[in-house]
C-alpha cells in the first residue's frame, strides 16, 4: 500500500530476510564488537577460545596457533576433533552445521560441553562468515576430513581426504578485506591474550609461530616462536604481575575447589604497592565488571583478615576492623570460575551475574584463607601488617581530605587560588590545562578562551605517588589543588559525576624536565583517577618544537623530521616564487638556475637563538615561556589547530608494570628497561 504522505510502498517485500550467515557480515558489529584491530583479533579468540573450551573439558592438551603470510591465520587443538557426521535437523555434516549456522555448537544441551566460554555458540560460524576462505581439517575416527568455505559459503561437502590415528581439529583462515579495513595482527596481542589463556587453564600447551617475515620452510630462521606452559596455573599468573614488585607473602596464597558443580580457583598475594590489581575470570571469560565472584572473594578476604588480626591482637581497638577497601593497597589477586551456565551482563561478558557463584566463592576463600594464615605465620604477620598500614594511611588521609575537600568544591567555594578558571558550568565543554612553571601558566592566562578553558599552574616539587601514601597526596602542596580543582574527590570520596572538566590537559615543556612532570602527573592521574585515563579525559598538550618563517609565510612544526620536510617546502615555494619573478622580467633561460642564487642564504646566526638557513629563520622553543600569549593560543591551545594526544590504556597490565618498574622503589628493573631501550632514544636533550 502506498504511503500518501510520501508515495512510497512499503509493503512484504520491503522485509528483507538474511539467511545462514549474512546477517554477520551485514552487521558484524553485533558478533564481534566491530571491524577495527580489536574486532580482527577477536576472529583469532573465538577459534582459540574453542580449543580451550575443549582443554576445560579434559580432552585437549596443546594448541597452536600461527600467523602466516597473505594474511592467513591457522588454529590446530588435538582435542575430539569436530564431529563430522550428519546432523538430523540440518541434513548436513555437523561439520558443516557448526561453520555455517549460527547458534549451532555443542554448548547448549550440556553434553557437549560441561564448561564452556563460548555461551552463544556463535563463534567459528561468525569467523567463517568474515573470511574470504576459511578451511577446516579435522582428524577423527581415523580419517582426515576436510571442508572449505568462500565467505561462509561451502566450495564442496565435507570429504575424507587421508587416514591418521590422532584427533584434532585444525582452523585456517584469512580474514576478508572488505569486511576488515586494516588487516595486521598483533604479535603481542596474540602473545598476551594466549599466555593469559594458558594461565587460567593449567597444564595446556600453547605454541604460537609467526611466519609472516619466512618466505618458506628454508627460510626457518625468521620465525618467530613462543610457547606457553604453566602446571602451576593461576599461581604463575600472580607471579608474573608481581615480578617486578617487592612482595610481602613470599609465598602466594592458593586454593581450588569445587562446590555444587561450581569450580573456584584463587591466588593472592600482597606487596608493597599502593594499588590494587585483582583478575576476575568466569570460564576463561575476563570480568572487567566483576560480578558475584568478586563479591564472596572479597567478603570471605575481609572476615578472614579481621579474624586473624583480632585472634592475635595485631589490630588496635582504636583502628576499628579491617574494612574492603583496606585489604585493596597492594593486593594482587586472580579469581576463576568455571560453571555451566554463567549468566553475564551484557553481550560483552563483562560482569558476572549467577547469585549461587558468591556463595560458593566466599565459602572456599574463607575455609582455605584461615588455613593459609595459620599455617604461614610469618607471611600472615607481613599480610596484616601491610593492611594496618592501610588503615592508619586512611585515618590519616580521611583527617587530610576533611581539611582539603570541601563540600562546595564544586561551587568554586574552596577553589585554589591559581587556578583561573573558566566561566561557563558545563563540564562537558571545559577543559583545564594543568601548566608547568609561572611564565607558561601566565601567557596561557592570557592567550586562552576565559569562556572554556581554566588554567592551574604547577608550583613546587611533584610527588612520586608511586613511593608514598595516600594522605601525603592529599597533604601535597602541589597535588591539592589538582584534587581540589577537579571536584571528584578522591579514594573512597570519588566521583565521577562530579568532574568539572571533561577535558584535563597537561601542558609541559618539550625537554627532559617536562617529560618528567609529565611522567609524574600521568602516575598520579592513572594510581588515583584511573576513572579518568579509561574515560578518555586526561590528554597530553603538544607544543611545537620548532618556528619557522620565510618571509610572510610561518609554521610551526613538531617534530626534527616535520621540520626538514617543511623547510624543503618553504624552500621550493621561494624558488618558485623567484623563477616566476624572473620569468616575468623576461629572463626565461636558466630562470631555475639564478632562482637558486637569489634564494640561497648562507647560514647565520640570529637573535634569540634563532639561525637562519636557506633563507629560513628557525626558531627552537626550548619552553613554554618563550611562547608569547598568541603563539601559545594559535599551536597549543587554539581547538581548530591545536594537537594533543588522549591517554588510553590499551592494556592495563602493562602498563601498570611500565609504572612500577620506572616510578618504583625497585633500581634492578628500571635498570635492566634503561639499558634496553637506551638505543632507542634519539635527540637527547641533556
Amino acid at each position: 500500500m502506498a504511503d500518501k504522505n510520501t508515495g512510497s510502498t512499503y509493503g512484504a517485500k520491503s522485509i528483507q530476510v538474511l539467511e545462514g550467515l549474512d546477517p554477520v557480515r551485514k552487521r558484524p558489529g553485533m558478533y564481534i564488537g566491530g571491524t577495527s584491530v580489536e574486532g580482527l583479533h577477536h576472529l583469532v579468540w573465538e577459534v582459540v577460545n574453542n580449543s580451550i573450551d575443549e582443554a576445560m573439558a579434559g580432552y585437549c592438551t596443546e594448541i597452536n596457533v600461527r600467523l602466516l603470510q597473505d594474511n592467513w591465520v591457522e588454529i590446530s587443538d588435538n582435542g575430539r576433533g569436530i564431529p563430522v557426521d550428519m546432523h538430523e535437523q540440518t541434513k548436513k555434516s555437523a561439520l558443516e552445521t557448526v561453520l555455517t549456522v549460527l547458534h549451532a555448537g555443542g554448548k547448549f544441551d550440556g553434553d557437549g560441553y560441561k564448561i564452556s566460554g563460548g555461551l552463544h555458540g556463535v563463534g567459528v560460524s561468525v569467523v567463517n562468515a568474515l573470511s574470504v576462505v576459511t578451511r577446516v581439517t579435522v582428524e577423527r575416527q581415523g580419517k582426515i576430513w576436510q571442508q572449505e568455505y568462500d565467505r561462509g559459503k561451502p566450495r564442496y561437502a565435507v570429504k575424507a581426504i587421508g587416514k591418521s590415528e590422532r584427533t584434532g581439529t585444525t582452523v585456517a583462515f584469512q580474514a576478508d578485506p572488505e569486511i576488515f579495513p586494516e588487516i595486521e595482527y598483533s604479535w603481542s596481542k596474540i602473545l598476551d591474550y594466549l599466555r593469559y589463556q594458558s594461565f587460567l587453564t593449567k597444564g595446556i600447551r600453547i605454541n604460537t609461530e609467526d611466519w609472516r617475515e619466512a618466505a618458506g620452510p628454508e627460510e626457518d630462521y625468521k620465525v618467530r616462536r613462543h610457547s606457553f606452559y604453566f602446571d602451576s596455573g593461576i599461581v604463575s599468573f600472580v607471579k608474573f604481575l608481581n615480578r617486578n614488585k617487592e612482595v610481602k607473602n613470599g609465598t602466594p596464597f592458593y586454593v581450588e575447589k569445587t562446590v555444587d558443580d561450581i569450580n573456584v580457583e584463587v591466588s593472592l598475594q600482597f606487596t608493597n604497592g599502593f594499588k590494587e590489581h585483582l583478575f576476575a575470570f568466569a570460564n576463561n571469560i575476563v570480568n572487567l565488571g566483576g560480578g558475584t565472584h568478586v563479591t564472596g572473594f572479597k567478603m570471605a578476604l575481609t572476615r578472614a583478615f579481621n579474624d586473624y588480626a583480632k585472634k592475635n591482637n595485631l589490630i588496635k581497638e582504636k583502628e576499628g576492623a579491617f574494612t574492603a577497601d583496606d585489604l585493596k593497597e597492594g593486593l594482587t589477586a586472580v579469581i576463576s570460575v568455571k560453571l555451566h551456565n554463567p549468566q553475564f551482563e551484557g553481550q560483552t561478558k563483562d560482569k558476572l551475574n549467577n547469585s549461587e557463584v558468591r556463595g560458593a566463592v566466599q565459602q572456599i576463600v574463607a575455609e582455605g584463607l584461615n588455613d593459609f594464615l595459620e599455617t604461614h605465620p610469618a607471611d600472615a604477620k607481613l599480610m596484616v601488617e601491610k593492611c594496618l598500614l592501610t588503615v592508619r594511611a586512611r585515618i590519616a588521609a580521611r583527617a587530610a581530605k576533611d581539611a582539603v575537600i570541601r563540600k562546595g568544591a564544586l561551587e568554586g567555594m574552596t577553589l585554589p587560588g591559581k587556578l583561573a578558571d573558566c566561566t561557563t558550568r558545563d563540564a562537558s565543554k571545559s577543559e583545564v590545562y594543568i601548566v608547568e612553571g609561572d611564565s607558561a601558566g601566565g601567557s596561557a592566562k592570557q592567550g586562552r578562551n576565559r569562556q572554556f578553558q581554566a588554567i592551574l599552574p604547577l608550583r613546587g616539587k611533584l610527588v612520586n605517588v608511586e613511593k608514598t601514601t595516600l594522605d601525603k597526596v592529599v597533604k601535597s602542596d602541589t597535588l591539592k589543588p589538582i584534587i581540589i580543582a577537579l571536584g571528584t574527590g578522591i579514594g573512597e570520596t570519588f566521583d565521577l559525576a562530579r568532574l568539572r572538566y571533561h577535558k584535563v590537559i597537561i601542558m609541559a615543556d618539550a625537554d627532559v624536565d617536562g617529560s618528567h612532570i609529565r611522567t609524574l602527573l600521568l602516575t598520579f592521574f592513572y594510581r588515583y583517577f584511573e576513572e579518568l585515563v579509561r574515560g578518555g579525559y586526561i590528554y597530553i598538550a603538544q607544543p611545537p618544537l620548532y618556528r619557522l618563517q620565510k618571509g610572510k609565510d610561518i609554521r610551526y612544526v613538531y617534530t626534527d623530521e616535520e621540520k626538514e620536510r617543511v623547510m624543503e617546502d618553504m624552500k621550493q615555494a621561494a624558488l618558485s616564487k623567484a623563477a616566476k619573478r624572473l620569468e616575468a622580467k623576461g629572463k626565461t633561460k636558466d630562470a631555475g638556475e639564478d632562482a637558486e642564487g637569489e634564494v640561497a642564504v648562507v647560514e647565520a646566526a640570529g637573535t634569540d637563538g634563532e639561525v637562519v638557513a636557506s633563507g629560513i629563520v628557525i626558531q627552537r622553543y626550548k619552553g613554554l615561556g618563550e611562547m608569547n600569549p598568541e603563539q601559545l593560543w594559535d599551536t597549543t591551545m587554539n581547538p581548530d589547530s591545536r594537537l594533543m594526544l588522549q591517554v588510553t590504556i590499551e592494556d592495563a597490565e602493562e602498563a601498570d608494570r611500565l609504572f612500577d618498574v620506572l616510578m618504583g622503589s625497585e633500581v634492578e628493573p628500571r635498570r635492566r628497561f634503561i639499558q634496553a631501550h637506551a638505543k632507542n632514544v634519539k635527540n637527547l636533550d641533556v
